[in-house]
C-alpha cells in the first residue's frame, strides 16, 4: 500500500482539501486497498479542530466531504508515509528540515510537481483570503492530485 501525507501550515484549509481530493479519487477508482491518504499541518495550533468552515462550504459545492481533524505532522510520519507532499515552498523547506534523514527527505515533494494543467507553482493560502482563494485552491488541488495519482497508480502496476 501507497500512502500519500499532505502538509499545509494548519492543517485546515488546503492539506484536508487535498486529502478530500484524493480520497474520492482513490474510491472513484477502486484503490482503496493500495491508496492511502492523510493530511497534517505544520503548526499544531488547529489541532483537535474541523477543516475551516469556508473550505468545507466550498468543498460540499464541489462534491467533496472533509471530515479530517486537524493534526500536527510528527516524526513518525516520515517513516509511515511514502509521499510527503507540501503544499508550498515554506512548507516544503520545513518539512526538509524536520525529515529525520536523508531517505524520509526524498518523499517530501510540492504538490505542484504533479501539476498537469495548472501554471501555478504552489498552492496558494486562501485562509485570509476570499470566496474566490478557496475556488482557487479546489481548481489547483483537483488538477495536481490527478496528476499525483496517475504518478501513484503508474508506480503501481
Amino acid at each position: 500500500m501507497k500512502k500519500v501525507l499532505f502538509v499545509c501550515l494548519g492543517n485546515i484549509c488546503r492539506s484536508p482539501m487535498a486529502e478530500s481530493i484524493m480520497k474520492k479519487l482513490i474510491a472513484e477508482n477502486g484503490m482503496e486497498k493500495e491508496i492511502e491518504a492523510d493530511s497534517a499541518g505544520l503548526i499544531s495550533y488547529h489541532e483537535g479542530e474541523e477543516a475551516d468552515s469556508r473550505m468545507r462550504m466550498h468543498a460540499r459545492r464541489h462534491g467533496y466531504d472533509i471530515t479530517h481533524i486537524s493534526r500536527p505532522i510528527c516524526e513518525e510520519d516520515f517513516y509511515i508515509f511514502d509521499y510527503i507532499i507540501a503544499m508550498d515552498d515554506h512548507n516544503y523547506d520545513k518539512l526538509i528540515d524536520m525529515a529525520p534523514g536523508l531517505d524520509e527527505e526524498k518523499k517530501v515533494a510540492r504538490m505542484t510537481d504533479y501539476r498537469k494543467n495548472t501554471v501555478m507553482d504552489h498552492v496558494p493560502d486562501p485562509y485570509y483570503g476570499g470566496h474566490e482563494g478557496f475556488e482557487n485552491v479546489i481548481r489547483i488541488l483537483e488538477d495536481t492530485c490527478a496528476g499525483l495519482f496517475e504518478k501513484i497508480t503508474r508506480s503501481h502496476e
